[in-house]
């Protein structure tokens, strides 16, 4: 299914991988460092639990602004899918994410962790929107 040339359904495949992906780094692998590294404690987090309810809507536009630019750019392939991701993480994902670092007191893990993640979930959904034609 197909609409002004994006894979809907290559769309939505990677932004449940995306979104597996997060759950992964920030629910089992990492969750600890993180609640280190940002100062958070469940306690203060709790409040705002409700907004969890917004997750799925940054992957689902990521994977779509991912098949756009790759539409754009002429990318086919699996490998192509993941160069896209990248360049969008490091051009477009990374500069945003960047100014919390920049003109806050946050530490540089922080940064390192929450960019490496939006890193390989950008090459994660761009190698399967790529992969499907």
């Amino acid at each position: 299914m197909r609409s002004h040339g994006i894979n809907l359904v290559a769309c939505g495949l990677a932004a449940v991988a995306m979104y597996l992906v997060g759950m992964v780094i920030y629910g089992f692998a990492f969750s600890d460092l993180w609640m280190a590294l940002s100062g958070y404690t469940e306690e203060m987090l709790a409040p705002h639990m409700w907004k969890m309810v917004l997750s799925p809507v940054m992957p689902v536009l990521g994977a779509i602004g991912i098949a756009v630019a790759m539409r754009w750019r002429g990318a086919q392939g699996v490998a192509a899918g993941a160069m896209t991701g990248a360049l969008v993480f490091l051009f477009f994902s990374f500069p945003a994410r960047l100014y919390g670092y920049a003109y806050g007191p946050e530490p540089a893990g922080l940064l390192a962790l929450d960019g490496a993640h939006l890193a390989l979930t950008h090459m994660v959904g761009g190698a399967i929107i790529g992969g499907m034609k």
